[in-house]
Protein backbone atom coordinates (compact mmCIF):
# COMPACT_ATOMS: atom_id res chain seq x y z
CA UNK A 1 0.00 0.00 0.00
CA UNK A 2 1.24 2.99 -1.22
CA UNK A 3 1.71 6.30 1.41
CA UNK A 4 -1.00 8.14 -0.24
CA UNK A 5 -3.46 5.58 0.12
CA UNK A 6 -2.79 4.70 3.92
CA UNK A 7 -3.17 8.42 4.89
CA UNK A 8 -6.12 8.04 2.88
CA UNK A 9 -7.39 5.20 4.57
CA UNK A 10 -6.95 6.52 7.70
CA UNK A 11 -9.13 9.63 6.47
CA UNK A 12 -11.75 6.93 5.53
CA UNK A 13 -12.08 5.60 8.94
CA UNK A 14 -12.33 8.47 11.08
CA UNK A 15 -15.78 8.60 12.60
CA UNK A 16 -16.61 11.95 11.69
CA UNK A 17 -15.90 11.56 8.02
CA UNK A 18 -17.70 7.80 8.14
CA UNK A 19 -20.73 9.96 9.42
CA UNK A 20 -20.01 12.07 6.12
CA UNK A 21 -20.21 8.88 4.00
CA UNK A 22 -23.29 7.60 5.49
CA UNK A 23 -24.73 10.84 4.93
CA UNK A 24 -24.12 10.97 1.02
CA UNK A 25 -25.42 6.97 1.22
CA UNK A 26 -28.38 7.22 3.18
CA UNK A 27 -29.23 10.80 0.53
CA UNK A 28 -28.97 8.86 -2.86
CA UNK A 29 -32.59 9.20 -3.40
CA UNK A 30 -32.84 12.97 -2.34
CA UNK A 31 -29.62 13.30 -5.00
CA UNK A 32 -31.28 11.52 -7.53
CA UNK A 33 -34.45 14.24 -7.05
CA UNK A 34 -32.37 16.98 -7.05
CA UNK A 35 -30.60 15.24 -10.37
CA UNK A 36 -34.10 15.14 -12.00
CA UNK A 37 -34.92 18.76 -10.84
CA UNK A 38 -31.92 20.42 -12.28
CA UNK A 39 -32.08 18.67 -15.57
CA UNK A 40 -35.94 19.63 -16.18
CA UNK A 41 -34.83 23.32 -15.71
CA UNK A 42 -33.55 24.51 -19.51
CA UNK A 43 -29.81 25.94 -19.52
CA UNK A 44 -29.57 26.12 -23.14
CA UNK A 45 -26.20 26.98 -24.54
CA UNK A 46 -25.86 31.46 -22.89
CA UNK A 47 -29.19 30.68 -21.32
CA UNK A 48 -28.29 29.17 -17.97
CA UNK A 49 -29.49 31.62 -15.48
CA UNK A 50 -33.04 30.19 -14.57
CA UNK A 51 -30.55 26.63 -13.78
CA UNK A 52 -28.17 28.90 -11.97
CA UNK A 53 -30.60 30.31 -9.52
CA UNK A 54 -31.64 27.75 -8.29
CA UNK A 55 -28.63 25.89 -7.34
CA UNK A 56 -27.68 29.07 -6.04
CA UNK A 57 -30.68 28.56 -3.61
CA UNK A 58 -29.95 25.21 -3.11
CA UNK A 59 -26.26 25.79 -1.52
CA UNK A 60 -27.49 28.62 0.59
CA UNK A 61 -29.94 26.06 1.92
CA UNK A 62 -26.90 24.15 2.82
CA UNK A 63 -25.27 26.42 4.52
CA UNK A 64 -22.34 27.60 2.74
CA UNK A 65 -21.32 31.26 3.01
CA UNK A 66 -20.69 33.82 0.53
CA UNK A 67 -23.68 32.57 -2.41
CA UNK A 68 -23.11 34.52 -5.14
CA UNK A 69 -22.77 34.83 -8.95
CA UNK A 70 -19.68 36.61 -10.72
CA UNK A 71 -20.39 38.96 -13.93
CA UNK A 72 -19.99 35.54 -16.14
CA UNK A 73 -22.50 33.62 -14.83
CA UNK A 74 -21.32 31.75 -12.36
CA UNK A 75 -22.62 30.04 -8.95
CA UNK A 76 -20.01 29.90 -6.00
CA UNK A 77 -20.29 29.36 -2.88
CA UNK A 78 -17.69 28.91 0.27
CA UNK A 79 -17.06 25.99 2.85
CA UNK A 80 -14.36 28.05 4.98
CA UNK A 81 -11.23 26.33 5.95
CA UNK A 82 -9.22 26.19 9.39
CA UNK A 83 -6.43 28.70 7.18
CA UNK A 84 -6.61 32.02 4.97
CA UNK A 85 -4.34 30.40 1.48
CA UNK A 86 -6.39 29.66 -1.86
CA UNK A 87 -9.01 27.44 -1.91
CA UNK A 88 -9.53 23.89 -3.65
CA UNK A 89 -12.19 24.68 -6.34
CA UNK A 90 -14.71 22.17 -6.75
CA UNK A 91 -17.17 22.62 -9.89
CA UNK A 92 -19.85 21.13 -12.16
CA UNK A 93 -21.22 22.85 -14.84
CA UNK A 94 -24.67 24.21 -15.47
CA UNK A 95 -24.86 24.49 -19.35
CA UNK A 96 -25.85 21.74 -21.99
CA UNK A 97 -25.42 21.30 -25.61
CA UNK A 98 -29.88 21.38 -26.73
CA UNK A 99 -30.92 24.51 -27.68
CA UNK A 100 -34.26 26.24 -25.56
CA UNK A 101 -36.99 25.13 -27.58
CA UNK A 102 -35.43 20.69 -26.42
CA UNK A 103 -37.90 19.15 -24.33
CA UNK A 104 -36.09 18.25 -21.32
CA UNK A 105 -38.28 16.22 -19.26
CA UNK A 106 -37.07 13.17 -17.63
CA UNK A 107 -38.82 9.93 -16.97
CA UNK A 108 -37.81 7.57 -14.81
CA UNK A 109 -37.72 3.31 -14.65
CA UNK A 110 -36.11 2.61 -11.39
CA UNK A 111 -32.43 3.26 -11.33
CA UNK A 112 -32.94 4.54 -14.97
CA UNK A 113 -33.11 8.18 -16.10
CA UNK A 114 -33.39 9.09 -19.26
CA UNK A 115 -33.81 13.24 -20.57
CA UNK A 116 -31.19 15.41 -22.27
CA UNK A 117 -28.42 16.71 -20.07
CA UNK A 118 -29.17 13.88 -17.06
CA UNK A 119 -25.63 13.14 -16.92
CA UNK A 120 -23.84 15.61 -18.53
CA UNK A 121 -24.12 17.79 -16.28
CA UNK A 122 -27.16 16.62 -14.57
CA UNK A 123 -24.97 13.99 -12.35
CA UNK A 124 -22.24 16.51 -11.93
CA UNK A 125 -24.46 19.21 -10.67
CA UNK A 126 -26.22 17.11 -8.23
CA UNK A 127 -23.15 15.35 -6.77
CA UNK A 128 -22.06 19.06 -5.75
CA UNK A 129 -24.91 19.54 -4.52
CA UNK A 130 -24.90 16.72 -2.26
CA UNK A 131 -21.30 17.60 -1.14
CA UNK A 132 -22.49 21.00 -0.03
CA UNK A 133 -25.12 19.63 1.70
CA UNK A 134 -23.14 16.62 3.74
CA UNK A 135 -20.56 19.49 4.47
CA UNK A 136 -23.08 21.77 5.98
CA UNK A 137 -25.04 19.00 8.28
CA UNK A 138 -21.53 17.38 9.16
CA UNK A 139 -18.87 18.13 12.05
CA UNK A 140 -16.16 18.19 8.99
CA UNK A 141 -13.79 21.22 8.41
CA UNK A 142 -11.03 21.55 5.97
CA UNK A 143 -8.03 23.11 6.95
CA UNK A 144 -7.95 24.39 3.53
CA UNK A 145 -11.30 26.48 2.29
CA UNK A 146 -13.43 24.73 -0.47
CA UNK A 147 -14.88 26.80 -2.99
CA UNK A 148 -18.04 25.16 -4.79
CA UNK A 149 -18.72 26.74 -7.89
CA UNK A 150 -21.17 25.64 -11.13
CA UNK A 151 -19.84 27.07 -14.32
CA UNK A 152 -21.17 28.41 -17.38
CA UNK A 153 -19.89 27.58 -20.68
CA UNK A 154 -18.39 24.10 -20.68
CA UNK A 155 -20.14 23.14 -23.75
CA UNK A 156 -19.20 23.93 -27.38
CA UNK A 157 -19.43 27.37 -28.53
CA UNK A 158 -19.51 28.41 -24.77
CA UNK A 159 -15.58 27.82 -25.24
CA UNK A 160 -15.18 26.89 -21.20
CA UNK A 161 -16.31 30.82 -20.54
CA UNK A 162 -17.23 30.41 -17.11
CA UNK A 163 -14.02 28.65 -16.19
CA UNK A 164 -12.06 31.17 -17.95
CA UNK A 165 -13.94 33.96 -16.13
CA UNK A 166 -12.98 32.26 -12.81
CA UNK A 167 -9.28 32.97 -13.62
CA UNK A 168 -9.45 35.67 -14.99
CA UNK A 169 -8.24 35.57 -18.81
CA UNK A 170 -8.06 33.39 -21.51
CA UNK A 171 -5.41 31.22 -20.39
CA UNK A 172 -4.52 29.37 -23.60
CA UNK A 173 -2.77 32.77 -24.49
CA UNK A 174 -1.01 33.03 -21.16
CA UNK A 175 0.42 29.32 -21.44
CA UNK A 176 1.65 29.75 -25.27
CA UNK A 177 2.78 33.09 -24.64
CA UNK A 178 4.87 31.48 -21.48
CA UNK A 179 3.68 34.49 -19.48
CA UNK A 180 3.64 34.13 -15.29
CA UNK A 181 -0.41 34.14 -13.87
CA UNK A 182 -1.66 34.67 -10.77
CA UNK A 183 -3.47 31.32 -11.20
CA UNK A 184 -2.66 29.40 -8.05
CA UNK A 185 -4.02 32.46 -6.00
CA UNK A 186 -7.22 31.79 -7.82
CA UNK A 187 -7.40 27.69 -6.81
CA UNK A 188 -4.51 25.67 -5.14
CA UNK A 189 -6.08 22.52 -6.89
CA UNK A 190 -8.93 22.21 -9.18
CA UNK A 191 -11.69 19.33 -9.09
CA UNK A 192 -14.76 19.37 -11.78
CA UNK A 193 -17.35 17.13 -11.64
CA UNK A 194 -18.83 16.37 -14.41
CA UNK A 195 -21.27 13.36 -15.76
CA UNK A 196 -21.22 10.16 -14.93
CA UNK A 197 -18.80 7.19 -13.92
CA UNK A 198 -16.31 5.58 -11.34
CA UNK A 199 -13.26 4.67 -12.84
CA UNK A 200 -11.83 7.48 -15.42
CA UNK A 201 -9.63 10.42 -13.98
CA UNK A 202 -9.47 13.00 -16.61
CA UNK A 203 -5.81 14.59 -15.72
CA UNK A 204 -4.82 15.34 -19.32
CA UNK A 205 -7.26 18.09 -20.60
CA UNK A 206 -7.35 17.59 -24.60
CA UNK A 207 -6.80 20.93 -26.46
CA UNK A 208 -8.98 22.70 -29.69
CA UNK A 209 -9.13 25.48 -31.88
CA UNK A 210 -12.15 26.09 -33.94
CA UNK A 211 -12.48 28.48 -36.67
CA UNK A 212 -14.93 30.03 -39.22
CA UNK A 213 -13.87 30.62 -42.79
CA UNK A 214 -16.21 32.84 -44.58
CA UNK A 215 -16.24 33.44 -48.60
CA UNK A 216 -17.96 36.06 -49.62
CA UNK A 217 -18.35 37.44 -53.60
CA UNK A 218 -21.05 39.60 -55.38
CA UNK A 219 -23.65 36.59 -55.78
CA UNK A 220 -26.07 36.78 -58.44
CA UNK A 221 -28.64 35.13 -60.39
CA UNK A 222 -27.91 31.49 -61.07
CA UNK A 223 -29.02 31.33 -65.10
CA UNK A 224 -28.32 35.24 -66.05
CA UNK A 225 -24.55 35.40 -64.02
CA UNK A 226 -23.00 31.90 -64.10
CA UNK A 227 -19.47 32.34 -64.48
CA UNK A 228 -19.46 35.46 -61.48
CA UNK A 229 -17.25 33.50 -58.80
CA UNK A 230 -18.80 31.42 -56.50
CA UNK A 231 -17.86 31.31 -52.72
CA UNK A 232 -20.38 27.66 -52.12
CA UNK A 233 -18.02 26.55 -54.81
CA UNK A 234 -14.99 27.98 -53.45
CA UNK A 235 -15.74 26.47 -49.80
CA UNK A 236 -16.24 22.34 -51.31
CA UNK A 237 -12.65 23.30 -52.69
CA UNK A 238 -11.72 24.66 -49.43
CA UNK A 239 -13.01 21.96 -47.59
CA UNK A 240 -11.13 19.36 -49.94
CA UNK A 241 -8.35 20.81 -49.46
CA UNK A 242 -8.44 21.17 -45.66
CA UNK A 243 -9.56 17.36 -45.23
CA UNK A 244 -6.63 16.39 -47.33
CA UNK A 245 -3.70 18.10 -44.79
CA UNK A 246 -1.54 15.19 -43.25
CA UNK A 247 -2.04 14.78 -39.73
CA UNK A 248 0.28 12.98 -37.34
CA UNK A 249 -1.13 9.94 -35.64
CA UNK A 250 1.54 10.24 -32.95
CA UNK A 251 0.12 12.62 -31.27
CA UNK A 252 -3.18 12.47 -32.85
CA UNK A 253 -4.10 14.97 -34.49
CA UNK A 254 -7.80 15.69 -35.82
CA UNK A 255 -9.33 17.57 -38.19
CA UNK A 256 -13.69 17.74 -38.53
CA UNK A 257 -14.88 20.21 -41.14
CA UNK A 258 -18.35 20.29 -38.85
CA UNK A 259 -20.88 22.77 -39.69
CA UNK A 260 -21.10 24.54 -43.47
CA UNK A 261 -23.91 27.05 -44.90
CA UNK A 262 -24.60 29.92 -46.96
CA UNK A 263 -27.14 30.83 -49.85
CA UNK A 264 -30.59 32.15 -49.66
CA UNK A 265 -31.94 30.17 -52.73
CA UNK A 266 -31.69 27.32 -55.05
CA UNK A 267 -31.72 29.61 -58.05
CA UNK A 268 -29.21 32.13 -56.64
CA UNK A 269 -25.15 32.21 -56.79
CA UNK A 270 -24.48 33.01 -53.02
CA UNK A 271 -22.90 36.24 -51.80
CA UNK A 272 -21.92 34.27 -48.85
CA UNK A 273 -20.50 30.67 -47.53
CA UNK A 274 -19.14 29.42 -44.37
CA UNK A 275 -17.69 26.42 -42.79
CA UNK A 276 -16.42 25.85 -38.88
CA UNK A 277 -13.58 23.43 -38.58
CA UNK A 278 -12.72 21.69 -34.76
CA UNK A 279 -9.10 21.22 -34.78
CA UNK A 280 -7.73 19.37 -31.64
CA UNK A 281 -4.14 17.18 -30.44
CA UNK A 282 -3.29 15.85 -27.98
CA UNK A 283 0.72 18.16 -28.33
CA UNK A 284 0.00 21.65 -28.29
CA UNK A 285 3.00 21.68 -30.73
CA UNK A 286 1.04 19.73 -33.08
CA UNK A 287 -2.13 21.57 -32.87
CA UNK A 288 -0.05 24.91 -33.79
CA UNK A 289 1.16 23.28 -36.51
CA UNK A 290 -2.03 21.88 -38.32
CA UNK A 291 -3.65 25.32 -37.44
CA UNK A 292 -0.76 26.90 -39.29
CA UNK A 293 -1.51 24.11 -42.20
CA UNK A 294 -4.96 25.40 -42.01
CA UNK A 295 -4.03 29.11 -42.64
CA UNK A 296 -1.68 28.97 -45.24
CA UNK A 297 -4.70 26.72 -46.69
CA UNK A 298 -6.76 29.94 -46.87
CA UNK A 299 -4.40 32.10 -47.66
CA UNK A 300 -3.66 30.30 -50.90
CA UNK A 301 -7.35 29.68 -51.61
CA UNK A 302 -7.84 33.48 -51.17
CA UNK A 303 -4.30 34.16 -53.65
CA UNK A 304 -5.69 32.41 -56.24
CA UNK A 305 -9.71 33.37 -56.11
CA UNK A 306 -8.38 37.08 -56.84
CA UNK A 307 -12.74 37.59 -56.81
CA UNK A 308 -13.79 36.25 -53.66
CA UNK A 309 -12.97 37.54 -49.87
CA UNK A 310 -12.04 34.73 -47.13
CA UNK A 311 -12.32 35.80 -44.06
CA UNK A 312 -11.24 33.09 -40.59
CA UNK A 313 -11.81 33.90 -37.14
CA UNK A 314 -11.77 31.93 -34.11
CA UNK A 315 -14.68 30.47 -32.92
CA UNK A 316 -12.97 28.49 -29.67
CA UNK A 317 -9.69 27.95 -28.39
CA UNK A 318 -9.64 25.72 -25.69
CA UNK A 319 -5.94 24.99 -24.10
CA UNK A 320 -4.73 21.77 -23.81
CA UNK A 321 -2.34 20.63 -20.66
CA UNK A 322 -1.99 17.88 -17.91
CA UNK A 323 -1.69 17.40 -14.31
CA UNK A 324 1.65 15.07 -13.84
CA UNK A 325 0.81 10.88 -12.56
CA UNK A 326 2.93 11.66 -9.75
CA UNK A 327 0.92 14.93 -8.62
CA UNK A 328 -0.74 14.18 -4.96
CA UNK A 329 -4.28 15.20 -6.64
CA UNK A 330 -3.59 12.81 -9.14
CA UNK A 331 -2.81 9.99 -6.69
CA UNK A 332 -4.97 11.10 -4.43
CA UNK A 333 -7.97 10.14 -6.66
CA UNK A 334 -6.26 7.28 -7.83
CA UNK A 335 -6.23 5.61 -4.12
CA UNK A 336 -9.52 6.60 -3.70
CA UNK A 337 -10.96 5.19 -6.65
CA UNK A 338 -9.15 1.72 -5.62
CA UNK A 339 -10.11 2.23 -1.77
CA UNK A 340 -14.26 1.99 -3.35
CA UNK A 341 -13.06 -1.24 -4.77
CA UNK A 342 -12.52 -0.03 -8.62
CA UNK A 343 -9.31 0.00 -10.66
CA UNK A 344 -9.03 3.64 -11.63
CA UNK A 345 -8.05 4.46 -15.03
CA UNK A 346 -6.15 7.54 -16.11
CA UNK A 347 -7.68 9.72 -19.40
CA UNK A 348 -7.63 12.47 -21.73
CA UNK A 349 -10.81 15.03 -22.24
CA UNK A 350 -11.95 18.21 -22.74
CA UNK A 351 -13.72 19.08 -19.99
CA UNK A 352 -13.48 22.95 -17.57
CA UNK A 353 -10.55 21.39 -15.83
CA UNK A 354 -8.33 22.24 -19.31
CA UNK A 355 -8.41 26.05 -18.08
CA UNK A 356 -6.95 25.38 -14.65
CA UNK A 357 -4.47 22.78 -15.95
CA UNK A 358 -3.24 25.68 -18.48
CA UNK A 359 -2.58 28.01 -16.28
CA UNK A 360 -0.18 25.48 -14.15
CA UNK A 361 -3.13 24.81 -11.33
CA UNK A 362 -3.54 20.76 -10.63
CA UNK A 363 -6.19 19.88 -11.87
CA UNK A 364 -8.58 16.85 -12.69
CA UNK A 365 -12.19 15.85 -13.85
CA UNK A 366 -13.89 12.88 -12.09
CA UNK A 367 -17.04 11.36 -13.18
CA UNK A 368 -19.61 11.17 -10.11
CA UNK A 369 -20.72 7.73 -9.90
CA UNK A 370 -23.39 5.59 -12.01
CA UNK A 371 -23.61 4.31 -15.52
CA UNK A 372 -24.74 6.77 -18.66
CA UNK A 373 -24.73 6.75 -22.14
CA UNK A 374 -26.30 9.03 -25.32
CA UNK A 375 -24.72 12.04 -24.15
CA UNK A 376 -25.31 14.86 -26.36
CA UNK A 377 -28.32 13.59 -27.58
CA UNK A 378 -32.22 13.78 -26.58
CA UNK A 379 -32.06 9.67 -25.64
CA UNK A 380 -29.76 10.68 -22.86
CA UNK A 381 -29.58 8.20 -19.88
CA UNK A 382 -28.26 7.26 -16.30
CA UNK A 383 -28.58 4.46 -14.21
CA UNK A 384 -27.98 4.68 -10.55
CA UNK A 385 -25.40 1.96 -10.27
CA UNK A 386 -23.15 2.48 -7.28
CA UNK A 387 -24.33 5.84 -7.82
CA UNK A 388 -23.23 7.03 -4.28
CA UNK A 389 -19.65 5.66 -4.25
CA UNK A 390 -18.84 8.31 -7.11
CA UNK A 391 -20.17 11.24 -5.01
CA UNK A 392 -17.66 9.43 -1.80
CA UNK A 393 -15.03 9.31 -4.38
CA UNK A 394 -14.84 13.16 -4.67
CA UNK A 395 -15.45 13.70 -1.49
CA UNK A 396 -12.11 11.51 -0.70
CA UNK A 397 -10.28 12.93 -2.87
CA UNK A 398 -11.52 16.37 -1.39
CA UNK A 399 -10.49 15.69 2.17
CA UNK A 400 -6.75 14.40 1.01
CA UNK A 401 -6.59 17.36 -0.76
CA UNK A 402 -8.01 20.17 0.93
CA UNK A 403 -6.78 18.38 4.46
CA UNK A 404 -8.72 17.66 7.79
CA UNK A 405 -8.97 20.87 10.54
CA UNK A 406 -7.65 19.92 13.87
CA UNK A 407 -10.44 18.72 16.85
Amino acid sequence: MSMVEADLRAIAERADVMALVRVLQESDEATLETQIELTEIPAPPFGEEARAKRVAQLLQEAGLQDVGMDETGNVSACLPGEIQVPPLMVTAHLDTVFPAETDVTVTRQGPLLRGPGISDDGRGLAALVALAQAFGAGDVRTRKPVRFVATVGEEGAGDLRGVKGLFGKDPAVVARADMPTPADQVASAFISLDGAGIERIVSRGLGSRRFRITIHGAGGHSWVDWGVANPAHALVTLGARLTALELPTDPRTTLTVARLGGGKSINAIPQESWLEIDCRSTDEDALANLVAGVEKVVRAEASESGELDYQMHVIGDRPGGATADGHPLVQAALAATRLLGTEPRLARSSTDANVPMACGVPAITLGCGGEAGKAHTTDEWYRNTKGPDGIVRALYVILAVAGLAEN
